[in-house]
């Protein structure tokens, strides 16, 4: 998989993409890191941690399909209306793989 820039337009971010929102929502996850940071250092009640571990998992997810849906209606929209259909389908398999924590299937 080509980093850094899409493979189908050459953009680096998909313009469904909301910019703005997803970089409020990458900052509040990383107010909640550093929430857990302290909880670890405060010693906390291990079910709170964990219960604090799940929402920023949940929330990271939530990161990961934005994007994913983002690319979808831009890039890979793009290569299947360019008659790439194959590549796009390859695309959405690696994608789903590292999503999914899967190696390449």
């Amino acid at each position: 998989m080509a980093s850094g820039r899409c493979r189908h337009h050459g953009k680096s971010l998909s313009l469904y993409t909301d910019r703005a929102a997803l970089l409020r929502r990458l900052r509040r996850i990383e107010g909640q890191v550093r929430g857990l940071q302290e909880m670890v250092e405060g010693e906390r009640y291990c079910v709170d941690i964990l219960t604090q571990v799940a929402a920023c998992r949940a929330a990271l997810s939530r990161v990961a399909l934005i994007l994913f849906e983002g690319h979808l209606r831009g890039c890979l929209k793009e290569a299947f209306q360019e008659g790439k259909e194959e590549e796009a389908l390859a695309e959405v398999r690696e994608l789903l793989d590292l999503y999914l924590g899967r190696g390449a299937v």
